[in-house]
């Protein structure tokens, strides 16, 4: 079982202060982030394309032997043609976990011994499906249920009594096992069978066994008033807590300040009830004090702190929010990512100036657009001036009718254009392309064509080459041709030229429909230009 994202996507937007200075034409490309930090310094932040992984920061720069440019992230050869599925970090390291099970980790730490590259967490044919990090130690899951760990051992959060291992993974003798956490300097595991078993430093009851003694073996945690009747959805740890969400939506706490509605006692050194009910997502890090958490009515709460002086009582947050980066962002000022973060960049216009007030206005609406058993209300005489299209439709024997029934596009594509119409931004993805770039078609909208032209120029690498291609033929966006042929020659052909050569004519058929006979000509001129080359 692979770690639970903890936010689904995240507007890149979030980002701009930090990102300020880099060439805009790279921000659009970015599919997913993980910022980089302690709790007293910011190290830089790690950046996923479709086809390469980038790091930006002077720290993480200098950490891999690479210049820290602010235009320009710099990419990280070590891991050219890998996908990154998950990424940690302590206190100066950073780890990164690929799809084909290996572990790579950065650092300043000559402990570590990285020589200034990522290293590889070499465990001979191993192959690990799930990694955490604490302030100095990490545990690796293996593929078969089994957990590792390495680094700093002063408390037992590694097992065993040895002071440390940078160099030779612990066995910590759990098995079948389907998920990790750490904290600061404690350890926590999920098995396949509903239990929990925790190890490692314990000074606020963070283990959750009842007392404040430190662990060097894991222990089996209980709950109050005997078993759950949930299975556990989640484990998460933050410096001195730790956190157990069950599929039933009830969210369990133990350590600091984990008992908020204690007044003598806030500290928990059993699983005590965090009264939030119908969680479905939760929150922290190993280097802080404070837990977030997202109900299924969307809402954001809080508790705890930044700091041990001050113990927050739990907090609905206001606002919109719309993932926990900007939960963070909202409450503290500063940014975090809670893992690999998934991104998605906001198209806007030159006009600021937000109408969404008439959009889903139930005081305010004279036009309603029902897609399936879900409505969207609207106004008639805003739409006619901002879309040609409404203008048409909303005239003649439309003016008097209060009702369209929409059939040919998704809720959440109609109520996202919508949007764009009242606000001037709209976000695109690879998931809802296709459907937009319809719309824009079919109502004649040239500022959303526009974005989804630079969305997939963007875009388009060999890895989306044949999601975009039909886009490209049936919407006739000339501009990409050249892109096409040059990702062609460069990228494709070197891998399939061997077997093509053998059956020049086919292939020419097979892509006559997208070149004219001139670019037909250029394009084999250059294949086999390309080819003598090699």
């Amino acid at each position: 079982m692979k770690k639970l994202p903890t936010d689904t996507d995240v507007d890149i937007e979030l980002f701009q202060n930090d990102l300020e200075d880099i060439d805009r034409e790279f921000i659009p490309s970015i599919v997913s982030i993980f910022k980089i930090s302690t709790h007293v310094r910011e190290i830089g932040f790690l950046f996923m394309t479709n086809d390469a992984t980038y790091v930006y920061g002077e720290k993480i720069c200098k950490w891999l032997s690479l210049q820290h440019d602010p235009k320009q992230p710099q990419q990280i050869d070590i891991l050219n043609d890998k996908k990154i599925i998950q990424v940690d970090s302590g206190e100066d390291f950073v780890v990164v976990l690929t799809d084909d099970g290996l572990v790579y980790l950065a650092s300043e730490d000559r402990d570590w011994k990285t020589n200034n590259t990522f290293r590889l967490i070499s465990m001979g044919h191993d192959r690990f499906e799930m990694i955490a990090c604490g302030f100095g130690h990490l545990l690796l899951l293996r593929q078969d249920g089994t957990v590792f760990a390495f680094g700093d051992n002063k408390y037992g959060q590694l097992t065993g009594d040895s002071e440390s291992s940078y160099d030779v993974a612990e066995d910590t003798i759990l098995n079948n096992v389907k998920m990790i956490a750490c904290g600061s300097e404690h350890s926590l595991a999920l098995t396949n069978t509903n239990q929990i078993y925790s190890w490692g430093y314990n000074k606020y009851g963070q283990l959750g066994l009842g007392d404040t003694n430190n662990r060097r073996t894991p222990s089996l945690v209980s709950f109050p008033d005997g078993s759950i009747n949930s299975p556990i959805k989640n484990i998460v740890a933050g410096l001195f807590h730790s956190l157990f969400l069950l599929e039933d939506g009830q969210i369990f706490g133990c350590g600091y300040g984990q008992n908020p509605i204690n007044d003598n006692e806030q500290d928990a050194k059993v699983p005590t009830k965090i009264p939030i009910e119908n969680v479905q997502s939760m929150a922290c890090k190993n280097n802080l004090l404070f837990s977030l958490a997202l109900d299924q009515s969307s809402r954001y709460y809080e508790w705890c702190s930044l700091n041990t002086k001050e113990l927050n009582p739990i907090k609905k947050l206001d606002g919109q929010l719309k993932s926990f980066a900007a939960a963070s962002v909202m409450q503290y000022k500063s940014l975090i990512t809670f893992g690999l973060t998934s991104t998605f960049y906001t198209y806007k216009s030159n006009d600021t100036i937000s109408n969404i007030g008439l959009l889903d206005n139930p005081d305010n609406y004279d036009i309603e657009f029902v897609i399936d058993d879900k409505r969207i209300l609207a106004s008639k005489c805003y739409l006619r001036m901002v879309s040609k299209y409404y203008s048409r439709m909303f005239s003649g024997d439309w003016q008097e009718n209060n009702r369209v029934v929409v059939k040919d596009y998704s809720y959440d594509v109609y109520i996202s254009y919508l949007r764009m119409l009242h606000t001037g931004r709209i976000r695109i993805n690879q998931s809802n392309i296709a459907e937009l770039i319809d719309l824009a078609n079919c109502y004649g909208d040239e500022q959303l064509m526009k974005h989804c032209r630079t969305f997939i120029q963007t875009d388009l690498n060999e890895q989306t080459l044949s999601i975009y291609f039909p886009l490209i033929d049936k919407y006739e966006l000339d501009e990409m041709h050249d892109k096409l042929v040059q990702l062609t020659i460069e990228d494709v052909w070197p891998k399939i030229r061997n077997n093509i050569l053998e059956n020049k004519k086919n292939i020419m058929k097979l892509i006559g429909p997208l070149f004219s006979e001139q670019q037909s000509f250029f394009w084999e001129k250059k294949i086999v230009k390309s080819d003598n080359q090699k």
